[in-house]
């Protein structure tokens, strides 16, 4: 090509993009999906990121024996972190993209008293879980989401193999969005566009 198409080829592809960054913005943005905070070993196992508590909190549950007489499906707390990646689309399109990571890190209730008043504080780490969205690995019954558990802090793994879905589906099919409790998590609930 000579200098002269070559400006005006350039200068098209460039107003081109720019076109579509506007027109288009979701788009966009679902392309920076590609840079998933999800890793898999060779074999299919979830690799544990190191770095999820500078991650996105974006809540926390409890639900103690003493309110479910005394038999609670799970009576710790719940805190729950997102990759900053999948935040940043999600506030931009309110859907969960491909490759969306979220970390549950469960805390016993480790008492009931404080300067402050009563209340449920946190105590002691008990496990460390994620949910992955990659509809390709995980279709079917699991609905494009796959959990995984690394175990408590003194026999934590660094990687993990996918959860039996019937040990999740029943719970996370009473989800308000996907497989995400977005109901209790209020800074879903905000960052989702109106």
């Amino acid at each position: 090509m000579s200098k002269p198409t070559t400006f005006v080829a350039v200068t098209s592809m460039y107003v081109l993009s720019m076109t579509m960054m506007f027109l288009c913005p979701k788009v966009i943005v679902s392309a920076g999906a590609a840079d998933k905070a999800a890793k898999f070993d060779e074999v299919g196992k979830l690799l544990l990121p190191s770095d999820y508590r500078t991650w996105v909190f974006v809540g926390a549950t409890v639900t103690p024996n003493e309110m479910n007489g005394g038999k609670a499906a799970f009576p710790e707390f719940h805190t729950i972190y997102m990759d900053p990646a999948s935040y940043k689309i999600y506030k931009n399109t309110g859907e969960f993209p491909e490759g969306t990571m979220m970390i549950k890190e469960t805390l016993m209730i480790g008492g009931k008293k404080a300067p402050s008043g009563n209340g449920y504080f946190m105590g002691d780490f008990v496990l460390l879980a994620a949910g992955v969205k990659d509809t390709k690995r995980f279709g079917g019954e699991r609905a494009g989401w796959g959990f995984f558990v690394f175990g408590n802090p003194s026999d934590q793994q660094p990687k993990s193999e996918v959860f039996p879905a019937a040990k999740c589906n029943s719970c996370h099919a009473a989800a308000a969005q996907e497989r995400v409790f977005i109901q209790y998590y209020p800074v879903l609930q905000d960052a989702k566009p109106k």
